[in-house]
């Protein structure tokens, strides 16, 4: 079993979705905690160690062969809070950074929420080092975007990040922080590839549940 960390319930679907189209019979079980952001975005992701330790034991508790942290913003720290669980943490951002890295050196960090920002730039530049490649990165806040998806306006949401994603210039890769910005990748008419983290990172998830 694949236990799943989500910071919003909106992506319990598309998570069953893709599991559904590409990874039959795998089995998941959701944990989703709205405050686990709230609060990492009024005290920084740190300020949540604790509650994301807990939660990933709980999964553990219930037969969790892997879990997978589906939040950009807390991504880091669920890896971190996982050393000691006995199953692999995962983010789930990790896979898309790496793809990233590998098409060019000039990043574009997009995202919604301020908070985002912040891990998923220190993850590119992480996944950078790996493989020995100086990045130049910068980021983008699709303002008004956040407030869309949190009023369910999903469809309003993309549209605005993918109006903000085509008009980048100069880069060799573009990063939808957030799993909320991923149906924005279908709308961009932009030549720079495009990435975004649900799909990459349920596979890397589902890797880990059947190996472990």
């Amino acid at each position: 079993m694949l236990a799943l960390l989500h910071t919003s319930p909106a992506h319990v679907p598309v998570f069953d979705a893709l599991r559904d189209e590409d990874h039959q019979g795998l089995e998941l079980r959701h944990f989703v905690d709205e405050e686990l952001l709230a609060r990492a975005r009024r005290e920084g992701p740190e300020a949540v160690a604790g509650a994301v330790r807990d939660a990933v034991d709980e999964a553990v508790a219930e037969g969790a062969r892997a879990v997978l942290c589906t939040c950009s913003t807390i991504g880091g720290v669920a890896e971190t809070a996982g050393a000691q669980a006995g199953v692999p943490v995962l983010r789930g951002d990790r896979p898309m950074a790496a793809a990233a890295v590998a098409v060019g050196p000039r990043v574009v960090v997009a995202a919604t929420l301020e908070s985002t920002l912040q891990p998923t730039v220190a993850l590119v530049e992480e996944e950078g080092r790996r493989i020995g490649r100086p990045l130049e990165v910068r980021t983008l806040l699709v303002a008004g975007a956040w407030s869309r998806f949190e009023a369910g306006d999903t469809e309003g949401c993309a549209r605005l990040v993918a109006d903000a994603v085509d008009a980048v210039t100069g880069a060799d890769a573009i990063v939808l922080a957030q799993g909320s910005m991923a149906p924005a990748q279908h709308l961009t008419t932009t030549v720079i590839p495009v990435l975004s983290s649900p799909r990459p990172g349920l596979a890397a998830g589902a890797r880990a549940a059947r190996a472990g």
